[in-house]
């Protein structure tokens, strides 16, 4: 007979690294409860409804949720025989104070954020819940069912916080009570960003990223040495391949073992014929720069051929001798601190930084609710924060979502994807609703796991979406001819994939600045584009386009190029670039004729787009859409400078997308919390602007006393628009800058601790690309009748754009090679 689960002694105690903080009572004033019920008011939209059976109401923080300590809320109860009424500011709950049921437990969002759909009976998730996220992408090829968010777009959504564990003062876990119910309903409207942030404060941040982890991942499945796996660094080195992290699959430790042992799945013995030393190869890596991240299988236990066991065993009150396996059990103390102390410990002492959890046994453990992955995940996150442990006051771990609460573990493995298009045209849309429920760092397969066929271009379009993901982290499964080496496909891509690596590592300031927005500003990285446009319908039409941090639009290329044009086509929704509707009851903006709706500059192209529209966009294998409004500024590490170092930059590069005023705060430090702010600012004007580089606040050392600074302004379409760019007394050279319409000038070396104004004079007007120029390179590159191309010229060249486009109709024209014409000629319709 088995035995029951093991449960700590009264004396038993978590250490203090492995106790989450909580603050899970709620304030007396905002509960009202009845003998087997309770309404806890925790916000103006947010409440929590329990039933208990035996009357016993629980307060203690559960998996999911630790802060119920909001302040005091105003709101109205009033109740009769028949029905008790709970208003807010935001919402109406009526309730007939018997067993929630759909008949007896309503509510309905109230206020200028809600419509006439916002409402919500139990038993019902209500309408347009916009989903959360899955536990994982293993085998899927296309789409998977997503679990429900807490956001809707009729305004209610409510979260079952029914079946999870709870966690005891000591750090234990906890059964709940059978048949008790825990539901918190959130009542926003469309307010979604306000949904965000309270669910944020109920459930605990995300916590802040490493700037490390912010830069490229290597991982493959594959039987490294140590040897051959630095070479592989040095040769990444050599093509100017930056990488930060360093992941090392499961082939570290012995698979080949005795089969009394059973699988070699699970291993902690560094495997000697491949790594002979393998504290001096992770100290190579240590020395370049890069983490180290060891994938673990730990279901099977610690069994005896293990270079941990005898201390395990003799932990776990066995004798080593009998070479007994001890089993993997996350509901026995003894176990979990022997697995962490004597298991792990050792091994990051060898120079493992954080580790790669790799759990697929289900949901399951002797403690009823208690998930063996959310508790892999929790402890092993606290543990790698721990005093004197190797990442200091960053932790971080690396697995599978485990359900709500998990973007406190960050970052998550989306798991073994299909290689093919239709996996690529799923994750965009994945990503993006993850935040829904507060789920901000993915890190996904980029260019797929496993299956599918070689195809150079899918695998570069892939990569290009891993540069605007939460993580970048090329991967591929065991297969001698399925790997992610630039250097492994054509020509062509092989130059696209170096570049599209180095501008992940050219993005680590905006991504470090939009990583403590993350955390301390409670807004995920990506983001649909409703959170800025909620009471736009079209802004829900787009699943494959989002906001990458506060300054870029991306729409990533998920299907391959039309043969005729080598373009590949995606459809984008350019929102009004001004002030979004808050409100149904306003008008969209760009409804009065004389309404500005704002302008889009996409910044590998240059081309500048009019707002409030739909534009199909056709690009080839070098770039996809990824624009700014006009009044962006955008922090880069110059292309030049780029390499694995993830550290604060001593150069820094600022784009300044011309034609509207903006502003950005950069904000950095070391991983040390040394944190400096540095205030940017553009004054925009058709003939004079001006750019501030204000003088640094906070820990000035962080980015040292001088920093060298250059200006690319995009917007002009060649230097000679701009008459004068003058800092201080002096003039300053203006050459043309890296995208058509766009040009560059070098700042100079400027002490931080000072204000620096820029002054620009000229014709500052976003002007954009050429697009006749445009036009010919897309016609003397396409796959098409030279008479067509001819007649096609004929038409651009004769016709004003709008005419243009409209007598192309009238060619005979296959669609792509049209509309790819017309997008360029009606940019700025």
């Amino acid at each position: 007979m088995a035995s029951p689960p093991q449960k700590p002694s009264e004396s038993f105690v978590m250490p203090a690294h492995l106790t989450l903080p909580s603050r899970p009572v709620a304030h007396a004033g905002n509960i009202v409860s009845g003998d087997r019920w309770r309404i806890t008011v925790l916000d103006a939209g947010l409440l929590r409804l329990q039933w208990s059976p035996s009357g016993r109401f629980e307060d203690r923080a559960s998996q999911a949720v630790l802060n119920r300590d909001f302040e005091p809320v105003d709101f109205v109860v009033r109740e009769n025989e028949r029905v008790l009424e709970v208003i807010t500011d935001r919402l109406h709950l009526s309730y007939d104070r018997g067993p929630f049921s759909t008949h007896g437990l309503s509510a309905q969002a109230r206020g200028g954020v809600s419509s006439y759909h916002s409402n919500w009976r139990f038993g019902s998730q209500g309408e347009a819940n916009l989903g959360g996220t899955a536990r994982t992408l293993d085998h899927v090829d296309g789409r998977v069912q997503l679990e429900d968010g807490i956001l809707a777009q009729h305004g209610v959504a409510c979260y079952d916080d029914s079946h999870t564990v709870l966690l005891e003062e000591n750090g234990w876990f906890a059964e709940r009570e059978p048949g008790s119910l825990d539901l918190y309903l959130f009542v926003y409207g469309r307010d979604y960003r306000q949904a965000l942030a309270t669910f944020y404060r109920l459930t605990g941040d995300q916590p802040l990223l490493p700037r490390w982890a912010l830069g490229n991942w290597w991982s493959r499945y594959h039987p490294y040495s140590g040897q051959e796996y630095l070479a592989l660094m040095d040769r990444f080195e050599a093509e100017r391949l930056p990488f930060s992290v360093a992941v090392i699959d499961m082939e570290w430790h012995l698979v080949e073992i005795p089969t009394e042992y059973g699988s070699g799945w699970t291993g902690y013995t560094w495997n000697r014929s491949l790594f002979p030393d393998p504290a001096a190869t992770l100290a190579d890596l240590h020395r370049r720069g890069m983490k180290v991240t060891l994938n673990v299988h730990p279901a099977d236990g610690v069994r005896a051929h293990e270079d941990a066991y005898p201390g395990v065993a003799e932990a776990m009150g066995l004798d080593p001798a009998q070479r007994l396996p001890v089993a993997f059990d996350p509901t026995d103390p003894r176990f979990l601190r022997a697995y962490l102390e004597l298991v792990h410990h050792p091994l990051e002492a060898d120079g493992v930084d954080f580790w790669w959890l790799d759990w697929q046994q289900g949901r399951h453990s002797r403690v009823a609710g208690l998930d063996p992955l959310w508790l892999l995940n929790h402890l092993h996150f606290l543990d790698s924060g721990r005093p004197g442990g190797p990442l200091g006051a960053r932790p971080l771990t690396f697995s599978r979502y485990a359900g709500v609460g998990s973007h406190r573990y960050p970052v998550g493995f989306s798991g073994d994807t299909v290689v093919s298009w239709a996996s690529l045209a799923f994750q965009p849309e994945f990503t993006a609703r993850a935040s829904n429920v507060g789920y901000g760092w993915w890190s996904h397969d980029v260019g797929g796991h496993m299956f599918g066929t070689k195809d150079d271009e899918l695998a570069t379009r892939w990569l290009q979406l891993g540069v605007f993901s939460p993580l970048l982290r090329l991967h591929s499964t065991r297969d001698i001819f399925n790997s992610k080496e630039p250097w492994r496909f054509d020509e062509r891509s092989r130059t696209v994939m170096g570049r599209f690596l180095r501008l992940r590592h050219q993005l680590l300031p905006y991504l470090a600045t939009m990583a403590h927005r993350a955390h301390f500003g409670r807004q995920p990285l990506v983001q649909p584009m409703y959170y800025d446009h909620p009471w736009d319908d079209d802004a829900y039409r787009v699943d494959n386009q989002f906001m990458f941090g506060s300054t870029l639009l991306v729409a990533p290329i998920v299907r391959p190029a039309d043969h005729s044009t080598g373009l590949a086509r995606v459809d984008v929704w350019l929102p009004p670039a001004g002030t979004a509707r808050t409100r149904p009851d306003e008008d969209p903006p760009g409804k009065d004729a004389g309404q500005v709706t704002g302008e889009w500059v996409d910044l590998f192209t240059g081309t500048v787009y009019t707002g409030n529209r739909w534009v199909p966009m056709f690009r080839p294998l070098e770039q996809l859409p990824v624009l700014a409004r006009t009044g962006s500024l955008l922090p880069l590490v110059p292309e030049d400078d780029v390499s694995s170092a993830t550290g604060v930059p001593s150069r820094l590069e600022l784009w300044v997308v011309a034609g509207a005023d903006g502003s950005f705060d950069l904000i950095e430090d070391a991983d040390d919390d040394a944190w400096a702010r540095t205030p940017l600012s553009y004054r925009h004007g058709p003939r004079h602007a001006t750019l501030r580089l204000g003088a640094v606040e906070g820990e000035r050392t962080t980015v040292g006393e001088h920093r060298h600074w250059s200006l690319v302004l995009v917007g002009p379409s060649a230097p000679g628009d701009v008459d004068e760019v003058r800092l201080g007394e002096g003039s300053l050279p203006v050459t043309a800058g890296p995208v058509p319409g766009s040009l560059r000038v070098d700042l100079g070396r400027l002490a931080s601790d000072t204000e620096h104004t820029v002054h620009l004079s000229g014709r500052l007007e976003p002007g954009g690309a050429d697009p006749l120029t445009a036009i010919f390179d897309l016609l003397d590159r396409a796959r098409i009748a030279f008479a067509d191309k001819a007649a096609i010229w004929r038409t651009v060249n004769e016709n004003s754009p709008a005419v243009a486009a409209l007598s192309l109709s009238a060619l005979g024209l296959d669609e792509p090679v049209r509309l790819a014409v017309s997008e360029l000629l009606l940019a700025r319709a």
